[in-house]
């Protein structure tokens, strides 16, 4: 049977485009999939951001490998992700292949687009999101520095103190008593303590 080239050629490259098309709507169930357990303690984000990643790489695989931007930083929605995950996790574990997972990246990649981008490693970025809200719950409440420690996800006062030393160059109750006014001016009122540090968004794009 002769076939024409050009004609089959043709068919091939439409059903290609179908394929596509139906992976790229298969993609964004998976995505909405995901952002509806947002800010959720749920095992099947996980996989649901993974599954995504694996189809992202299959129809293209050599834009699954390139920088996010031009410039290797991350995108704009991809910032939006990681900052609102780190703020909404503060007081727990940010590990490094969650926030990888948000973004479908691997993990060197996403750290090398990460440093591009905020100028310093997750873990860096992280510490200094706890020690500037360990700064807030300072000068606004009247908490004690162990308390204000975990509240800010540090194991203990120890681990507050150590990296507060390391940004600030005194201890947190040096600090505290430095730029604390000890008492309201009169007629004012002390600023009310945030109900939760998630409250207290961290943006430093």
């Amino acid at each position: 049977m002769d076939g024409h080239p050009e004609e089959t050629l043709a068919a091939s490259k439409l059903g290609a485009t179908r394929s596509r098309e139906w992976v790229h709507r298969v993609i964004s169930l998976l995505e909405a999939a995901a952002g509806q357990l947002h800010n959720q303690v749920h095992p099947a984000q996980d996989t649901l951001l993974e599954a995504t990643s694996l189809l992202r790489q299959q129809i293209d695989p050599a834009a699954a490998r390139e920088a996010p931007d031009g410039r290797g930083r991350l995108l704009a929605w991809q910032r939006r992700k990681v900052r609102d995950y780190i703020n909404s996790h503060i007081t727990e574990p940010v590990l490094v292949a969650h926030l990888c997972a948000l973004v479908q990246r691997s993990e060197a990649h996403f750290s090398r687009s990460f440093k591009r981008t905020f100028g310093e490693s997750p873990h860096s970025f992280v510490v200094r999101c706890r020690v500037e809200l360990a700064t807030q719950y300072m000068l606004t409440t009247d908490a004690s520095l162990s308390d204000i420690a975990l509240r800010c996800g540090f194991a203990d006062q120890a681990h507050l103190s150590k990296h507060f030393r390391q940004a600030a160059g005194q201890s947190p109750a040096a600090w505290r008593r430095a730029y604390r006014s000890p008492e309201p001016l009169q007629g004012a009122t002390r600023p009310a303590a945030q109900s939760s540090p998630r409250a207290l968004a961290v943006d430093t794009a």
